[in-house]
């Protein structure tokens, strides 16, 4: 048995362009419309009642900038007052939040003037921090400024997958020094309303291994991979962070030859991903160094059968536990997702939820593995043996 401790947030995560619906005014529905989605604007409040039901006493979700700031400079208080719906329904259910300022789209006035390559990008994000900060900061638990920074840029301007679909380095490294600006900028507004504030930034890691531990080539390739995918940015905002916020969903085996990764792993996920839970432990272990608590903001896989997911979930918070159970302080953890949903560039295929989606009827179903974690949430311990 795996006793987690006391005060332990268990959660799950979704994003407003992935579950929302009805997002026309951002870059990603330029060129890869999401329509309906899981239609979670006007049903937020069943979709809590979900949640509080499969005994989570956490939720992250994120605010979509296009709403609250359709136009340059001007802001719409209706969605304001939407999202303040929101985040009251959450209070009302005993839930705390956990609120992700950007999660990766942009209003199409921003996109247009050149996204994030565009330096008054950082000025124009610190407006609309500031705006939620004194509209809403009041009912936020925990602030998660950026999502994901590091994938942004490489999906959007190194390999081309993700808007704006460039493959340009220099653009991609100014995008990295804006967005470390805009974290930096947005922790000071935040705390200079609300001193107290828990502010962080949600970074994706990747547990580098090298393929053989007697091939230097390969242990330094690895500890390279470490450093530019999971520490870079955090080193760079480390006086800026109250927090950890870690999302886990991969690890790579890196060899001394091109590719330079070797997945050797035959468990794998419906989309590819490879499963491998021990990484998680290393993860914490490796990054314990920064000496700020922990949150695993982030960790799923697409599974629409639900036959890995409850395996998947044991596996990895044994792994966490024993971090813990080592002294590392993690204080949380929110399974990626709470329901099926858009899967960005990969559309509705991939079935990430705890609550399967019937995107016909639009109704939610918990599947098997949500009980399974209800009753760890419940319980605050995971039975090994179960």
């Amino acid at each position: 048995m795996v006793k987690f401790p006391q005060g332990f947030l268990w959660g799950s995560a979704t994003s407003a362009y992935q579950v929302e619906g009805g997002i026309e005014n951002c870059d990603w529905s330029k060129v890869y419309p999401a329509g309906i989605a899981c239609d979670h604007y006007n049903r937020y409040e069943k979709d809590f009642d979900l949640a509080k039901s499969l005994n989570q006493n956490a939720h992250r979700f994120s605010i979509e900038w296009s709403r609250i700031e359709p136009r340059e400079g001007e802001f719409d208080q209706t969605e304001i007052e939407h999202y303040r719906k929101v985040l009251l329904a959450l209070r009302k259910r005993g839930i705390k939040s956990i609120v992700t300022l950007w999660h990766w789209t942009n209003p199409v006035w921003l996109a247009e003037k050149g996204g994030w390559t565009n330096q008054e990008a950082v000025n124009y994000f610190a407006r609309y921090v500031k705006k939620i900060a004194e509209e809403l900061g009041g009912l936020i638990d925990f602030w998660v400024t950026l999502n994901e920074p590091m994938v942004h840029i490489a999906a959007g301007y190194i390999d081309g997958r993700f808007p704006p679909r460039k493959k340009n380095l220099p653009q991609a490294l100014r995008v990295l020094k804006n967005l470390i600006k805009a974290h930096k900028s947005a922790y000071g507004i935040i705390h200079a309303k609300y001193p107290l504030a828990r502010v962080s930034i949600a970074q994706a890691v990747s547990y580098f291994e090298p393929a053989s531990h007697w091939c230097p080539l390969e242990i330094l390739f690895a500890d390279i991979g470490d450093y530019l995918s999971n520490r870079y940015f955090l080193l760079k905002v480390k006086n800026q962070l109250d927090y950890l916020g870690l999302n886990y969903y991969f690890h790579n085996r890196v060899v001394w030859y091109p590719p330079f990764v070797k997945n050797l792993n035959k468990k794998i996920t419906d989309i590819g991903w490879e499963i491998y839970p021990e990484g998680i432990y290393h993860i914490l272990k490796n990054l314990s160094r920064f000496k700020k608590p922990i949150y695993i903001l982030e960790n799923g896989l697409a599974d629409a059968k639900d036959e890995k997911r409850k395996k998947f979930m044991k596996d990895h918070l044994h792994w966490i536990g024993k971090a813990v159970e080592e002294g590392i302080d993690c204080r949380g953890y929110f399974h990626w997702s709470l329901m099926d949903n858009f899967e960005w560039e990969k559309g509705f295929s991939s079935r990430f939820g705890l609550v399967e989606m019937n995107y016909k009827t639009l109704e939610r179903k918990p599947r098997p593995s949500a009980f399974y974690y209800a009753k760890i949430c419940k319980e605050n311990q995971l039975e090994i043996n179960s």
